[in-house]
């Protein structure tokens, strides 16, 4: 059972959790090399099976193949994620470059990426900072409000097909290739994400050379649009739940809301390995400066955190419903939710003759 917002407050003492956590916070450098080749390695190995088994003609074999490519991949991302943090290594240099380098092959420019996460980080919960890295999520007041065409985009862009189809591929392949959200901020942002581009453009255009446009394409985009899905589910997850904290500017607080407004996505073993621990996220937000391999000892040391905003991976499969921040009962409800109320509503003046 997940402690929620309001109950936790009595028993958890978020300013005194960052000053707990803070002994976490040092990496090890033999540690994170290790990581680093045993995530990176794998995904060339199987990247080049998929090609051969695609070479001789057993495009279904390099489709299989492309799933754990695609978790491997996905596990580099979040290498990337903990350099962006200056976690992965003590060395700022080094977390900066070998951030830029993954960031060439997973489609995000490190140093904008950098920056939005950061924004992400600073205004979690915060009902009146919305917008930047983060899902668009609108209060109940707010959906009502809108026309009819705002409801109906809201809708689109909420939806399954769109959430975790169409938009995860928008968001890797296209909207990348700019510094969204970072546009008017200088020249760094752009730089970062031009300088991406082109070393993709050019890795891009090495391979379809050598292996073809065709084999490229069919062996590559599999595992880039698994791995992709993967991510923006994951992401989804760690703040779109049922019993998630926010609040407006006046009543918000950075400590409670990175550990009430974050979840413990609590996964198997081997998809917790996969994704390098990121679903302990609750405790990331309350200390994003730990390492991701020391994530579980933290759980291990500190058992109370375990049940906060704890969802396990069948539970999450009912959070694609919640949509909107009702801010009355201090949840996020569903459209079926809203539309029996509408209808509880007007259902008295609709029976009036």
């Amino acid at each position: 059972m997940s402690i929620g917002y309001t109950s936790g407050l009595a028993a958890l003492d978020t300013r005194r959790w960052t000053r707990i956590l803070g002994s976490y916070r040092t990496p090890n450098h033999v540690r994170s090399v290790a990581e680093l080749v045993i995530t990176a390695l794998p995904l060339v190995t199987l990247w080049t099976a998929a090609w051969f088994m695609f070479s001789l003609g057993y495009a279904w074999a390099s489709l299989l193949i492309a799933v754990p490519a695609a978790g491997f991949l996905l596990r580099l991302f979040v290498i990337q994620h903990d350099c962006g943090h200056g976690t992965f290594f003590a060395d700022r240099l080094a977390n900066d470059w070998v951030g830029r380098v993954i960031g060439v092959l997973t489609l995000t420019p490190y140093d904008w990426w950098r920056r939005t996460h950061a924004i992400h980080h600073a205004t979690t919960g915060n009902l009146d900072r919305r917008g930047i890295g983060d899902v668009d999520t609108l209060t109940v007041r707010e959906y009502l409000t809108r026309s009819w065409w705002g409801r109906l985009k809201y809708r689109l862009y909420r939806h399954p097909l769109v959430m975790f189809g169409v938009g995860p591929a928008y968001l890797f392949l296209l909207q990348h290739r700019l510094p969204v959200g970072l546009m008017r901020n200088g020249w760094q942002p752009w730089a970062s994400t031009m300088a991406t581009n082109l070393a993709i453009a050019l890795i891009v255009a090495a391979l379809m050379w050598f292996i073809g446009v065709k084999a490229f394409l069919l062996v590559h985009l599999p595992i880039v649009l698994l791995a992709a899905t993967t991510g923006v589910w994951l992401f989804y997850v760690q703040h779109q739940f049922e019993q998630t904290a926010w609040e407006r500017n006046e009543r918000w607080n950075l400590h409670q809301a990175a550990l009430y407004g974050s979840s413990h996505y609590d996964l198997p073993v081997l998809l917790r390995w996969f994704t390098a621990n990121i679903g302990i996220h609750h405790v990331h937000h309350l200390c994003s400066r730990i390492p991701y391999y020391r994530l579980p000892r933290v759980l291990r040391d500190h058992p109370e955190l375990r049940v906060v905003g704890q969802i396990t991976l069948l539970q999450s499969f009912r959070c694609v419903r919640l949509v909107l921040w009702d801010e009355q009962q201090r949840r996020l409800v569903s459209f079926g939710e809203i539309r029996a109320w509408e209808f509880q509503d007007t259902a008295p003046k609709l029976a009036a003759p």
